[in-house]
């Protein structure tokens, strides 16, 4: 059985791309959701849940990192994973965003190996 996942990046054209990097990586996804930002992400979060998200940083309304703070006081996705999808990369924003509840970070430019391994130790 495929992941249920949503990508959350205010480009359109990033998300397809990570997208398409996470069907390379030989992950089984069942159905995707996309929003370009943590606002939209929480109204799609509120129709049904997802297992896990792909979320940018840096977004305009809502960005990642007060998205995983709501994210993560919904009961209802207390079992989503997040992964943080971002091109920066410093120590302190990483570890600062998994002590807010992300499960992961991948910095870009990513790989679908960096994928695989990244949602395969998520969902493990």
């Amino acid at each position: 059985m495929g992941l249920a996942l949503m990508i959350v990046d205010d480009s359109a054209t990033m998300r397809k791309i990570i997208m398409k990097t996470v069907r390379m990586s030989g992950v089984e996804i069942e159905r995707t959701e996309e929003a370009g930002n943590g606002i939209e992400a929480l109204e799609k979060l509120n129709q049904g849940t997802v297992d896990m998200m792909l979320v940018d940083v840096n977004m305009p309304g809502m960005g990642g990192p007060e998205l995983v703070k709501k994210v993560r006081e919904l009961p209802s996705c207390s079992n989503t994973k997040i992964i943080m999808v971002s091109t920066e990369s410093s120590q302190e924003l990483i570890d600062n965003m998994l002590a807010s509840g992300a499960n992961g970070y991948i910095t870009k430019p990513f790989t679908p190996e960096n994928f695989q391994k990244k949602l395969m130790q998520c969902t493990n």
